[in-house]
C-alpha cells in the first residue's frame, strides 16, 4: 500500500475495508465516501431531526416538528408550541426514522419546537414549580367541601400559565363540574382534572419493583400496553395475581415486552395439554421450563416425569 492510500485509510472509521476512503474537501456538506457510497451526514441528520419526540411536564408524549433545524439531543429541555400557548418538555427521541418518520406525514397536526430552553426559561420553570406547590395546597383545602373522595397525585401548570392540570385517582367516575367552576374562579386560568389509573400514579411517583430495578414505567417505558393473563401463562408464571402484579395493582408491564421472546422459544416445545404416549401409557404435558430446557409430563397417577427437551423431541410422540 502506497503512502497516499495509507493516509486515506488512517482517516477512516475503525474496521473499514481497504477500499474505504474519506473525502473532507467539501467541508460545507461534509460528504464522506465509504466503500464507494457518498453519505451526506449533515443533510441526513437534518432530515432525521425534522420530527422530534418530546415528553411534556404533564407526562404527555408527542411528536413535534423542528422547523428551525435546531440540533437536539435526548434529555434536552425545549419550549414547544401547544394548542393554546407554549409548554416545556424534554427530548426523549432526537431523530425519528423509518416507519415513525413516514407516519408523521399522515398526522393531522404537528406543532413546532420554539427553542431550546434558556436560563431565563429555567428561572421561570422554578417559579412555576413553586406555584404548583401552593396550588396543590389550595386544591386540598377546597376539595374537602365536596361529597366525593379523590386522591391528588400531582399538579402541573402549563409553561405559559394558561392552564393547570390536577392529576387524581378515585373510585369510579366523579361529577366534579361544580368543583371545576370553583377552581377556575380561584386560579383564574383554564382547569383540567385528569383522572389517572394506578399505572399513571406509579409512573409519576416512581419506585422499585420486585426485581430490584426501577419501575419500567418510571424509567424507559414510554407508553402503556395491554397486558393479559395469557402472557403470564405463556411465560410459565404463577396464576397468583399478587405475584405477577406490580405496585399499581395491574399485571406487570414486563410481561408484555418479554412476550415475543417466549412466543419464539415456545415453537421448539410441546403445547401444554398435549397427549404423549410412552410404553402404552398416556401422559400429558403440563409444564415447559424454558431455562433448563425441560418438559414436565404427568399421568393419571399424578406422577411427574421430567424429560430434557432434546430427548422429548426424539423419543416421545404426540398421539394423532
Amino acid at each position: 500500500m502506497n503512502q497516499d492510500n495509507q493516509d486515506k485509510k488512517d482517516t477512516c472509521a475503525p474496521n473499514a475495508c481497504e477500499k474505504c476512503c474519506c473525502q473532507a474537501d467539501n467541508k460545507e456538506n461534509q460528504d464522506i465516501i465509504i466503500c464507494g457510497e457518498t453519505h451526506h451526514f449533515e443533510e441526513e441528520q437534518e432530515k432525521y431531526q425534522e420530527f422530534v419526540e418530546i415528553e411534556l411536564r404533564n407526562w404527555r408524549i408527542g411528536y413535534y416538528s423542528n422547523p428551525h433545524h435546531i440540533n437536539l439531543e435526548p434529555d434536552q429541555l425545549v419550549v414547544v408550541q401547544v394548542d393554546r400557548g407554549t409548554d416545556i418538555g424534554v427530548v426523549i427521541q432526537a431523530s425519528v426514522k423509518g416507519q415513525e418518520y413516514e407516519e408523521m406525514f399522515h398526522a393531522e397536526k404537528i406543532l413546532p419546537i420554539v427553542r431550546v430552553a434558556t436560563e431565563q426559561d429555567m428561572e421561570q420553570l422554578e417559579a412555576i414549580e413553586e406555584r404548583e406547590r401552593t396550588s396543590q395546597e389550595k386544591f386540598l383545602e377546597l376539595v374537602v367541601k365536596y361529597p366525593f373522595e379523590m386522591k391528588l397525585i400531582d399538579t402541573k401548570f402549563q409553561f405559559d400559565g394558561n392552564k393547570v392540570t390536577f392529576f387524581f385517582t378515585a373510585e369510579g367516575r366523579i361529577d366534579f363540574r361544580e368543583f371545576v367552576r370553583e377552581l377556575a374562579q380561584v386560579f383564574r386560568t383554564r382547569i383540567e382534572l385528569h383522572q389517572s389509573t394506578g399505572r399513571d400514579e406509579a409512573k409519576r411517583l416512581g419506585g422499585y419493583g420486585m426485581c430490584g430495578n426501577k419501575y419500567c414505567c418510571a424509567s424507559f417505558l414510554k407508553r402503556f400496553n395491554q397486558v393479559t393473563i395469557k402472557m403470564a401463562k405463556d411465560q410459565n408464571l404463577s396464576g397468583n395475581l399478587s405475584k405477577i402484579s406490580g405496585p399499581c395493582g395491574r399485571l406487570l408491564c414486563c410481561l408484555h415486552f418479554e412476550e415475543d421472546f417466549y412466543a419464539e422459544i415456545a415453537k421448539d416445545y410441546p403445547v401444554i395439554g398435549d397427549e404423549i404416549w410412552k410404553d402404552g401409557k398416556k401422559l400429558y404435558v403440563f409444564r415447559n421450563d424454558y431455562y433448563t430446557k425441560m418438559v414436565y409430563l404427568s399421568g393419571e397417577d399424578q406422577a411427574v416425569i421430567t424429560v430434557p427437551l432434546d430427548d422429548f423431541n426424539q423419543q416421545y410422540k404426540k398421539r394423532r
